[in-house]
């Protein structure tokens, strides 16, 4: 499973890192770039995002037809020459088109689905929560080097850092992941229409979609409010995200042990709104630098927290046959946010101030916390293996979730709380040596 999850894992971080990297210094960069103003930094932040958006369902659907380690590649290069554009900019709107096109790269959801396809169903959470605990460090690492690097180097550095990462993954890509198994799916697709409206799947997507907005939302305010309104030293900033990913980290590690490992995944998405909820209050009533701080460590702790295991918790909802399909509508959600943050935190700091931002955020995750209790808990989703088993005969029994062959097993799907594993075997009509 390692080898199958480490070099799809860090293709994944390393997007992020793309994206994180920028996130902690461009409100504060993009200023000074020819033609800008708050509103137009905010949308720069954003504007990565949006395109994201629109092109992870196509990707993702193309990587169901076409392969994933194809459609992995093409958005690979589209978002070097993204970040060359941006690197090279001298003025905020090629630095928005450089921003559009890196987006424009949507290999999220399509590195998720492979690995979800190379790692068997019983694995599954660990695979994906390792990469989360990736996309984590990814995180960290990017909140530490970008105010270091942009203070003695430029803005540009963090873009063509971004860009040596990338090839580094082309190559990976190409040398250490797997050949895509072949996996026979037993049930048919489901409009999109249909899966839009899963319920489930429904409230992760809006779940990955309000993260991702208070993340943007958040690097908009943070270096602004710090630096702007409460006269803390631009030099410094790598210290407030030092501190904050130092807690972060601790999050993150209690999050992959108590998440999939332990079934509290649910509870720990609820913890985290909590904590955002908390986070943004504070940011409208701090009056200082220490007690802004203090609430940009506890942001940071609940974003953490739900880092390791968003993507796992997503995937359980979506069946074999439309996991990219499905996983690309989530990751879509995720930039969409992420464009809204931008767009939204920039528009009320220039036109109204932190604590509108504050009071507009804080009470959306407050609406956020009562959808997500409708959330059904992802341990109630269980499988069996079998080595031999006519699965069709599960046709029409009320529980069972996915079906599908892969390397030689057969595997099905259901939920405990409708069918248990043991009526499931008696329906099928195996032996226990033929689990």
């Amino acid at each position: 499973m390692i080898r199958s999850v480490l070099p799809l894992g860090f293709i994944a971080a390393s997007r992020f890192f793309g994206l994180f990297i920028i996130l902690p210094v461009l409100s504060l960069y993009a200023l000074e770039l020819d033609g800008a103003n708050e509103f137009l930094a905010g949308l720069t932040i954003g504007a990565y995002a949006i395109t994201q958006m629109i092109f992870q369902l196509p990707f993702g659907s193309l990587s169901d037809r076409f392969g994933r380690k194809f459609m992995i590649f093409v958005g690979l290069i589209i978002f070097i020459i993204g970040s060359l554009i941006c690197a090279i900019s001298t003025d905020i709107y090629t630095m928005l088109f450089g921003r559009l096109l890196q987006g424009c790269g949507a290999v999220g959801a399509v590195a998720t689905a492979m690995i979800s396809d190379l790692v068997s169903e019983d694995k599954r959470s660990k695979a994906m929560a390792m990469m989360g605990g990736m996309i984590g460090i990814a995180f960290a690492i990017s909140m530490i080097l970008s105010p270091l690097l942009s203070r003695e180097f430029g803005l540009s550095s963090l873009f063509y850092l971004s860009i040596i990462v990338t090839i580094f993954c082309i190559f990976l890509l190409f040398s250490a992941v797997p050949k895509e198994p072949k996996i026979h799916h037993h049930d048919p697709k489901i409009p999109l229409t249909k899966l839009l409206k899963q319920k489930d799947l429904a409230i992760m997507n809006l779940t990955n979609l309000m993260q991702k907005m208070l993340m943007s939302c958040a690097f908009v305010a943070i270096p602004i409010v710090l630096v702007k309104s409460l006269e803390y030293s631009t030099d410094n900033l790598w210290i407030v995200y030092l501190i904050s990913m130092i807690f972060g980290f601790l999050a993150m590690g209690m999050a992959g042990f108590l998440g999939d490992g332990k079934g509290h995944s649910k509870k720990l998405l609820l913890i985290g709104v909590v904590l955002f909820i908390i986070s943004f209050i504070g940011f409208g009533v701090a009056n200082s630098a220490v007690s802004f701080i203090i609430f940009v460590v506890i942001f940071f702790i609940g974003f953490n927290i739900h880092e390791p295991i968003m993507q796992s918790c997503a995937s359980k909802f979506a069946k074999s046959n439309q996991r990219g399909s499905a996983l690309g509508i989530f990751n879509s959600f995720g930039y969409l946010g992420s464009f809204l943050g931008g767009a939204v935190g920039g528009y009320l700091l220039h036109s109204y101030n932190i604590t509108a931002l504050a009071v507009v955020l804080a009470v959306a995750s407050a609406i956020w916390l009562l959808i997500l209790f409708q959330l059904s808990d992802p341990r109630i989703f269980q499988i069996i293996r079998l080595k031999n088993a006519d699965i069709s005969i599960l046709d029409s029994v009320n529980g069972i979730v996915d079906r599908y062959k892969q390397n030689g097993y057969s595997i099905v799907k259901f939920n405990s709380n409708i069918i248990s594993r043991d009526e499931v075997i008696s329906i099928l009509g195996v032996s226990n040596e033929e689990l």
